[in-house]
Parts: C-alpha cells; structure tokens; sequence
C-alpha cells in the first residue's frame, strides 16, 4: 500500500492513525475536543511524539471529559505537571483547562464542535491537491474566531492541522491509496 511519505512505517500506532483517522471525517464531539487539545499539544513537536502519548493523555485528562477538567484546581495541574506520559508544559497544560471552559460555552453556544466546524465548510470536507499547506484563509478564519472565544494553542497553523485530522480537510498525497476525491 502507498501512503503519506510522512506516515512512519517503522510505528504501528502512526500507521493506524494515518490508515484510520487522519482525513477521515470526524462529528464524534469527545474525539474533537482531543484533537484539538493534542494538536495544541504538538506545537513544536513532531505529532509522533504526541501520537505515542495520547493514551496516558485519555488517563490524564479524564477521558477527555471537559466539565472535569473545566473543573481542575491546583493540585490537579501539579499532578499533571509531574505526569512522564504527557508533555509536561505549564502552558499547553493550562490551555487544556481553559480550552475545555471555553468549548463548555461553545457548546452552549453553538451546539459543540462539530456544528460549530463543519458549518465553515457545508458540512463537506475541502479536497485538496495533497501538497504541503500549513495554513489558509479558512484556517485563520477559525483560529481567530476561537482565540477570541478564549481557546488557546489554536493558532492558524495548528488548527490547518486540525482541520485535516478531523477529516475537513482531505490532504492526503495524491499517490496515497487513502486519498479520497
């Protein structure tokens, strides 16, 4: 099978991801809210290494259950601050807590993630050449409209990321026998 040059077939978790997830759409509100935590969390870093970390992710932040960790005090960030199966920044760790108060609102707001996402683009993914992007119109649209409602880690570049995780976006190569048209 051809895939993605950046699909490290030396790491089953990362060939499951590209093979499974990435590109393919996504309305699950629970994996939404992951994603969009762990892309914050990739920021400069590989998303292997992220990928590799995502279960003791699901343990730490209480499966990603965003009224809990809405709720988290002190004593909770230290023991994520001193978790070895996350990546232990005092800032992408707060982000969390934050980005978790802020998609409570959204989700009043707005329904939650995925009424919210995917009215951006119809409710049918962009297909894309499968050349390198890191950013468009529609990515700085998003992430300007997050960070004022008071998401963090959501910048243009992370959210492109995003986008194309969560399947708005079909970005795989154009030899790749995953890509969709």
């Amino acid at each position: 099978m051809k895939r993605c040059a950046w699909a490290n077939s030396a790491n089953p978790l990362y060939l499951d991801y590209h093979d499974h997830e990435w590109g393919v759409p996504c309305h699950d509100e629970l994996r939404l809210f992951e994603m969009l935590n762990l892309e914050g969390a990739q920021a400069g870093l590989s998303w292997e290494t992220v990928l590799n970390k995502r279960e003791s992710y699901r343990l730490a932040f209480d499966g990603w259950d965003a009224r809990k960790i809405a709720a988290y005090d002190a004593q909770k960030v230290a023991s994520l601050l001193a978790n070895p199966g996350i990546i232990r920044n005092k800032l992408k760790v707060a982000a969390v807590i934050t980005n978790a108060q802020a998609y409570l609102r959204l989700s009043e707001e707005t329904g939650g993630l995925d009424a919210y996402l995917w009215r951006y683009v119809g409710g049918v993914p962009i297909v894309n050449t499968g050349e390198r992007i890191i950013t468009t119109a529609l990515s700085d649209q998003i992430s300007k409209d997050l960070k004022k409602r008071g998401f963090k880690f959501v910048g243009s570049t992370i959210i492109y990321a995003y986008m194309q995780a969560i399947g708005m976006v079909q970005d795989h190569a154009a030899d790749c026998d995953w890509r969709r048209s």
